[in-house]
């Protein structure tokens, strides 16, 4: 089937080698730009999780109350705490800049950024 097939056009000189070298070297140079976008745009999402399971009080059997970092490339993100209770459940979200927050962490969040600040893959 040559319905796939490509013609091909063989150059006839040096001059339309040198055309199509330019043309590559176009298509590489927007290739490249649009890696850096890409680049820049990923240093922003989230890459980093960390979550400890823990138990706040001694009424509930088990660890079902968590803080969890999620944080993107330069350690800025969020901490999400659920505590857990048989009467109620209570969430609580800190921003983070920096792996600190201008809230006062508890020792379980602290856990929780530095386990995310760990999870990636140091390449």
């Amino acid at each position: 089937m040559e319905f796939f097939k490509k013609a091909k056009k063989e150059p006839k000189d040096l001059k339309e080698i040198l055309a199509g070298f330019n043309e590559l070297e176009g298509k590489f140079s927007k290739v490249l730009g649009e890696m850096k976008k890409l680049e820049n745009k990923q240093k922003f999402s989230v890459q980093k999780l960390g979550i400890v399971r823990f138990n706040p009080f001694s009424e509930v059997g088990s660890d079902q109350s968590f803080s969890m970092a999620l944080l993107n490339d330069e350690n800025d993100g969020v901490v999400i705490t659920s505590l857990y209770t048989r009467q109620e459940n209570r969430v609580y979200g800190k921003p983070i800049k920096d792996s600190q927050s201008e809230y006062s962490l508890s020792e379980e969040e602290k856990k929780a950024i530095e386990k995310a600040k760990n999870s990636k893959n140091n390449e």
